[in-house]
Parts: structure tokens; C-alpha cells; sequence
């Protein structure tokens, strides 16, 4: 049963991460994952919860590798820069551009998307600024609301990037007006 599930989480994220939601029929992603699809709708009721659960496991490895960036800071408001910049290197993938950004918040709807990125990202911002305003880098009167804007701009420099004619430069660009921003911060 484990092994079915995850052969067509497997499967549906690299279809949807190739071709996009729309575009990625069910039969195909039993096929990729070598069941019937009668075994997909045991695991799942519907393509859209198929889907939310390949963003969530991709949102899980994505915030793993944010935190292992965010371990090499020098500072707090260095790792948060380093986490913000793992993001943005992330978001550089095609398939992550696709699955994250583009067809997230569409196949989600947008309280839906907003409610799974806070699950997962919120906590490790709203920490990150609070051990900054303990450690006097920053001067942050609401770290729960400036979490929120923060994962605001994550997600528009996201877009950015995926609809960018040079994404790498638009990513460089972005991650640099984030630490600016960051920066005003300065306690």
C-alpha cells in the first residue's frame, strides 16, 4: 500500500512538474507508477488531492533545504537571507517553478496555498526573526505579521523568476532586494 502511494506521488510529480496539471491526465499517472487507476482513487479521491499532496512533500524538501542553508549562516539575519536564497535557487528548476508557483495556487485556490505555505514555512520564518530580535540584529515589533509579508514576497520573487525571460538574473535581482529588505530591519 506504502509502496503504491508513493510510486504515484513519484509519478504525478514528475508528470505535473513536466507538463503541468491540466496537461497530465490521470491514466497517465498510473501508468508511470504501474497501477490501475482504480488503485490511484483508493489513495486518492481526485487528481487535485493527488496534487496537494506532491506540493506538500515538495514543500517539505524544500524547506529542509532552506534550513540547511539557513545552518551556515553567520547571524540570524544571515540565515534567513541563506534560507531566502534556497528558495529562490529552487525556484530556478522548471518542474519546481511549475508544481510551487504556477499551477500551486490555480489548483489550490489561493486560501487553500497560503494555508499549506504557512503550515510549513511560517514557523521557521516567525523563529528565525524572533531569535534575530533577541539577539538585537533586528528591530521586528510583529514577527508573525512580518513572517506573512515575508512569505508574500518569497512567493511574488517566485514568480518573478519562473516568468522572467533571464531567470537566473531575475533571481539574483530578487534575492538581493530580499536582503535589502531584510536589512531595513536593522535593529
Amino acid at each position: 500500500m506504502k509502496r503504491t502511494r508513493a510510486a504515484l506521488v513519484a509519478a504525478a510529480r514528475d508528470l505535473f512538474g513536466r507538463d503541468g496539471y491540466a496537461a497530465t491526465p490521470v491514466e497517465d499517472i498510473a501508468a508511470r507508477a504501474g497501477v490501475t487507476i482504480g488503485a490511484l482513487y483508493h489513495h486518492f479521491p481526485n487528481k487535485q488531492a493527488l496534487f496537494e499532496t506532491v506540493f506538500e512533500e515538495l514543500h517539505l524538501e524544500l524547506l529542509g533545504a532552506c534550513g540547511r542553508a539557513a545552518a551556515q549562516g553567520k547571524d540570524p539575519v544571515d540565515r534567513l537571507g541563506r534560507a531566502f536564497d534556497a528558495w529562490f535557487d529552487a525556484v530556478l528548476d522548471a518542474r519546481v517553478q511549475r508544481i510551487a508557483i504556477t499551477d500551486a495556487t490555480a489548483v489550490l485556490g489561493l486560501e487553500r496555498y497560503t494555508e499549506l505555505d504557512e503550515r510549513y514555512a511560517f514557523g521557521a520564518i516567525v523563529d528565525a526573526l524572533k531569535e534575530a530580535k533577541a539577539a538585537g540584529a533586528v528591530s521586528v515589533r510583529d514577527p508573525e505579521t512580518v513572517a506573512r509579508l515575508l512569505l508574500g514576497a518569497l512567493t511574488r520573487g517566485g514568480m518573478l523568476i519562473a516568468n522572467a525571460e533571464d531567470p537566473r538574473r531575475t533571481r539574483n535581482a530578487v534575492a538581493r532586494s530580499l536582503r535589502e529588505l531584510l536589512a531595513g530591519f536593522a535593529a
